[in-house]
């Protein structure tokens, strides 16, 4: 996202500059898996870096179809395999241990062999799908090397877990018999597997794969340029403008400037690190613990997954799964995503008055109407990208490339030499190129286990038995899902998790009788929160060590301020009305009680209002929020009203008492 030259260039004009030497190496060890090769090779990756983007806008933009050439899509994907997976091998190390500026021999083997299975399949597929049926040892041989290449990418992108996770699942069908009758799925021969798996729709060239390629190809280029082209100095010098000089004002900058990041980049990790770097070191200056200020970062970077308008394309994913229109995911998530950064900044704002902790001098922030100025260069192009999206109805991806036609005109009429030699447009685009890199081997493995769950039976069999574990019981099915997706969020990012437990576990819950869409969303959380949560907290983790923070510690620090996403899932299965679902009176009653309720549980999780409570008082303001946070819908009508009346005067109640509390210590204070 361009994070070197955004921060030092913002970096350099403030006194916070000194930061960036001491955090950049620790930034390095956490994100950074690329390699630095020299000499006649960095020409020739820096032009497949900037060729992989532009090719993905020609076929986004049907550009074979105006030009009468006649391209499947499953032959594109093949041509970005050929171009992606090569830059996998050459640009990220076997492992650690691995020289990091020389490119070994089997590196070159693995490229070669990735460009030889993409260029296959973009020549030959048409060809092949015609004979479906006829299983030959070219298939079997180009099928195998597709996915030997796909688990050893995933491997290095992610981790060594996400690659034993896909490889369990291509082997299921010859072990199942091993597995108890409740699990035991289909067995079919390795050459039929290895042919289904080539060259159906619904595997490895599905649209798993597609959605990283077309929709996240054009939003990873619209958040890239935006960044590269000033859209990222507005949102920092906007935030800080307006926030910073209130009381734990870096904690509310993080807080803002984090989701607006976090719903375009939809990598809680990179986003951490993104705008950590800056808000971290500002929350410990003006007296933040480290712990503290690196849960803060942690949460508000995880929450832009779940942030509309974009939700890091998770929702183009769900959008494309379950058949909903993209514009009514984005709208339905509104009031979830609202509660969910209400009770952090709530909790932020709570922690500062706590500690007595200051905002920033306003002499040393940027004037509001400097930060105005720019203000073009990420309003335009946003309103582009809303009006193609909820207005239009085009494509994701098309609304995403519509938007960056602004941001390339707008880019040029900023003061800078860069913008002349367009360094910062293929910046831009090479960094577009390495976040597909890290991605696009995962979205190929999401279409192969979506295909082996299919092919097997496997899917409808974990459906069957995970009703059946739950009892027929909703609440236990879902807590049985949470729990899942903790799971499994911990060993791979968001995305992918969301795709394997949307195909595995969400059709035992509409089974049971959820909304569809409450379904998605209810996996979308909890798979995204997953990166806050201990013992494997990645966001977290990238937190503590940009604050030089016990990981754990920040862990549970996270998760405390996160905690309205732990509850509000299982709300808004149970009551639609938190989706936007019923009258607008109840939709309206709803989100005022649950914002209040936000306030209240802030209070009670931060132990502290207008002076500190203690335990019992915690408690009681817990009890407060939690009641206030229960939805007023139609069939539970009575329910929804005595809870939120009743914890609404208990509420008013202890802010009268803790407000008196605080003039009588004001009032002995002056007399003092």
């Amino acid at each position: 996202m361009g994070r070197q030259y955004f921060w030092k260039k913002r970096l350099s004009t403030q006194y916070f500059y000194k930061f960036m030497n001491n955090v950049e190496p620790q930034i390095k060890d956490i994100y950074s898996k690329f390699r630095t090769p020299k000499g006649w090779m960095i020409h020739i990756i820096d032009l497949i870096q900037i060729a992989i983007p532009i090719l993905g806008c020609c076929f986004v933009i049907d550009l074979p179809f105006y030009l009468n050439w006649g391209i499947l899509k499953e032959q594109y994907y093949g041509m970005m395999i050929a171009l992606i997976f090569p830059m996998v091998f050459i640009l990220i190390p076997l492992n650690s241990k691995s020289h990091n500026s020389s490119i070994p021999w089997y590196d070159f083997v693995f490229s070669f062999l990735s460009i030889f299975v993409g260029v296959y399949i973009a020549i030959f597929y048409e060809k092949m799908s015609l004979r479906f049926g006829d299983v030959s040892i070219e298939r079997i041989i180009i099928g195998t090397l597709a996915i030997a290449l796909t688990l050893e990418a995933c491997r290095r992108t992610i981790n060594l877990f996400i690659a034993l996770f896909g490889l369990f699942f291509i082997l299921f069908p010859h072990l199942s018999l091993f597995f108890p009758k409740l699990f035991s799925g289909i067995s079919i021969p390795f050459s039929q597997q290895i042919n289904y798996l080539l060259l159906d729709t619904n595997a490895m060239l599905s649209m798993m794969f597609g959605i990283v390629v077309t929709y996240i190809l054009g939003f990873i280029i619209f958040g890239n340029l935006m960044i590269n082209g000033g859209g990222g100095d507005f949102i920092t010098d906007f935030s800080m403008s307006v926030l910073g000089g209130f009381r734990g004002g870096p904690g509310k900058i993080a807080v803002v400037a984090s989701s607006l990041f976090g719903t375009i980049s939809g990598v809680a990790i990179s986003n951490v690190v993104t705008t950590g770097v800056v808000t971290i070191p500002l929350m410990k200056k003006i007296g933040y613990k480290p712990h503290i200020a690196g849960a803060i970062e942690a949460v508000a970077s995880t929450g832009g997954i779940i942030m509309p308008p974009v939700m890091g394309v998770t929702a183009f994913i769900m959008a494309e799964m379950i058949g909903v229109p993209y514009f009514k995911i984005a709208i339905a998530a509104i009031i979830p995503a609202i509660l969910f950064y209400a009770a952090i900044f709530f909790q932020v704002d709570m922690e500062a008055g706590k500690t007595g902790l200051k905002g920033l001098p306003r002499d040393k922030l940027p004037k509001i109407s400097k930060a105005l100025n720019k203000i073009y260069l990420f309003i335009i192009p946003f309103v582009i990208l809303i009006i193609g999206l909820f207005i239009l109805y085009w494509a994701p991806d098309k609304s995403a490339l519509t938007a960056v036609i602004p941001i390339i005109i707008l880019g040029f009429f900023i003061s800078n030499e860069t913008r002349l030699r367009f360094d910062w447009i293929i910046k831009g685009l090479k960094d577009a190129t390495r976040a597909l890199i890290l991605i696009s081997p995962l979205g190929v493995l999401a279409g192969i286990i979506v295909g082996t769950v299919s092919y097997t039976g496997l899917g409808f069999l974990l459906s069957l038995n995970i009703i059946n574990l739950a009892g027929g019981n909703l609440f236990i099915l879902l807590l049985i899902t949470a729990i899942a997706c903790l799971i499994l969020g911990m060993g791979m990012p968001p995305i992918p998790a969301y795709v394997l437990l949307a195909v595995l576990v969400a059709p035992a819950m509409v089974q049971l009788g959820v909304d569809i869409l409450a379904a998605h969303l209810f996996i979308v959380y909890f798979s995204s929160i997953s990166m806050i949560t201990p013992p494997v907290c990645g966001a977290a983790y990238a937190g503590a060590v940009l604050a030089g923070a016990d990981p754990m510690k920040t862990g549970w620090t996270a998760t405390r301020l996160g905690i309205i996403a732990y509850i509000v899932p299982f709300l808004f299965v149970l009551f639609p009305g938190l989706l936007l679902k019923g009258s607008f009176l109840e939709i309206f009653l709803t989100f005022v009680s649950a914002l209040f309720g936000c306030f209240i549980f802030a209070a009670s999780l931060s132990g502290y209002l207008f002076n500190e409570l203690n335990l019992i008082k915690r408690i009681i303001f817990a009890f407060s929020g939690f009641g206030l946070l229960i939805p007023i819908q139609k069939q539970l009508l009575e329910i929804g009203l005595i809870t939120n009346f009743g914890c609404g005067i208990l509420a008013i109640i202890l802010l009268v008492i803790e407000w008196q509390k605080k003039s009588k210590l004001r009032r002995q204070n002056e007399r003092i």
